[in-house]
């Protein structure tokens, strides 16, 4: 049978958090380790981080941690809590401050995940597929990886835009930012379920051209390498090719319009991958795999679109770095090889709830995951071959769709530290309709070093 693999984005940014501690306090780049009103924990150096920034050399330092535990329902019904957590450790280059080239830029980043799962080892029934996670940074085991190495230059006062090295998809394609601590809510969707799409951490070699129409809209396309050995965990530092099996080719349209004051981000795009891949529930005669016993065929390619939304609803007082945002995704993909074939989200944040805390963040998001029919198809004819039920060891769980829900409250402590406690729902884990209903407790630490 096809595997199912979780790849969640890497933390290039803390994203609404800094957003919303910037407006917090002006920031003074003398500031000594551990002043709440550093950007950074370990503070400016004496002066000298904020030396090498404007000299062009920005040194990112960040750590995302997360802890989920059980409080009712799942596969296995057993409190715990499980913890993983991934660390960046990057350089951004300047090269027109370091070396007077004009718009480009240089970036090498190395990250480290550890931890592991409780979808994994409590909320699923290990014997199907998991389709979403409860901590978006588990899934990628204990290494250290290269997640970022890459050149951009722009042309034309900057209108084209050209990038090369490693890098994943969701660095540059359906980017959405992540509010949130389960996966469903986070980063670029595709990658969370499409086998041939590489998701930060993980990178892969890959090119992208983006052209800028005005200054609202943009269009790019790119070409990825489809590796899934970039994914194994003794490959982390992998560079040579081998191994590659098919290009991805995603193209997006992005208009990021304001009206009045509220900003917004719309995009649409579309992927197709020449990589073969296992079918859901065909062999090679069309038959099902499951019941003739013979190979899952390969299928030629994969192809699935999204489309994505970002727009602000409110302000406070005129204040554009506080009030409501609206985010929304429709996305479909491959259904006779995607485990996962359609997914649509609705989340709302409220940036500076209160007077007294204008940093902080109250989010509420819901999220449907869709599980292929063909899979459906495929467990049926695996169960109806064997006469087995769900009680039996050897079944295989129907799945047909998961809901997530999530309420959290960002606590923005400094404007180094941000703690998001979190409670989430998730109906139906795995699509698998056997599985009690989950309630999980959740506390997300994001720190800039």
């Amino acid at each position: 049978m096809p595997g199912f693999k979780f790849a969640t984005a890497r933390r290039s940014t803390l994203a609404l958090a800094v957003a919303a501690a910037c407006s917090w306090s002006t920031v003074s780049h003398a500031d000594t380790a551990f002043s709440p009103d550093s950007q950074w924990m370990t503070g400016d150096w004496g002066g000298t981080r904020q030396g090498l920034v404007d000299k062009g050399v920005d040194i990112d330092m960040e750590y995302l941690g997360e802890s989920a535990s059980n409080l009712r329902g799942g596969y296995d019904k057993h409190h715990a809590t499980r913890y993983a957590d991934e660390f960046d450790l990057g350089v951004t280059l300047d090269l027109q401050k370091l070396l007077g080239w004009q718009d480009a830029q240089f970036m090498v980043q190395l990250s480290n995940t550890n931890g592991k799962s409780l979808n994994d080892q409590r909320i699923n029934d290990p014997r199907s597929t998991g389709l979403s996670d409860t901590q978006e940074v588990s899934g990628n085991g204990s290494i250290t990886r290269l997640s970022e190495l890459w050149l951009s230059k722009g042309f034309f006062d900057s209108a084209l835009d050209i990038k090369a090295g490693r890098f994943s998809f969701g660095d540059d394609f359906a980017v959405e930012d992540c509010g949130f601590q389960n996966l469903a809510f986070c980063e670029s969707q595709p990658g969370n379920y499409v086998d041939s799409i590489a998701q930060g951490p993980v990178s892969t070699w890959a090119a992208r051209v983006k052209y800028e129409i005005n200054d609202a809209v943009y269009a790019q396309v790119g070409v990825f390498d489809v590796n899934d050995s970039y994914g194994d965990n003794d490959n982390g530092f992998k560079l040579d090719g081998a191994g590659t099996t098919g290009a991805l080719i995603p193209v997006e349209a992005v208009w990021t319009p304001t009206l009045g004051q509220l900003p917004g981000e719309y995009r649409v795009g579309y992927y197709y991958s020449t990589a073969k891949a296992d079918d859901l529930y065909k062999d090679a005669n069309d038959q099902a795999a499951a019941i003739s016993g013979d190979d899952y065929r390969r299928d030629n390619s994969q192809h699935g679109w999204w489309v994505t939304g970002k727009q602000q609803l409110t302000t406070v007082n005129g204040d554009a770095s506080r009030g409501l945002v609206l985010y929304g995704n429709f996305s479909a993909f491959d259904s006779a090889t995607t485990a996962v074939d359609s997914y649509q989200k609705l989340a709302l944040v409220f940036k500076g709830p209160f007077d007294a805390r204008p940093a902080d963040t109250l989010g509420l998001g819901v999220a449907r995951l869709h599980a292929s029919n063909q899979y459906l198809r495929n467990a049926r004819a695996a169960n109806q071959s064997s006469g087995l039920s769900y009680d039996d060891d050897d079944y295989v769980p129907e799945q047909h769709t998961e809901y997530n829900i999530e309420l959290n409250y960002g606590i923005q402590v400094t404007q180094w530290l941000n703690v998001r406690p979190n409670l989430q729902y998730i109906a139906h884990p795995g699509g698998v309709r056997e599985v009690q209903n989950a309630v999980v407790a959740g506390v997300q630490v994001q720190s800039t070093f």
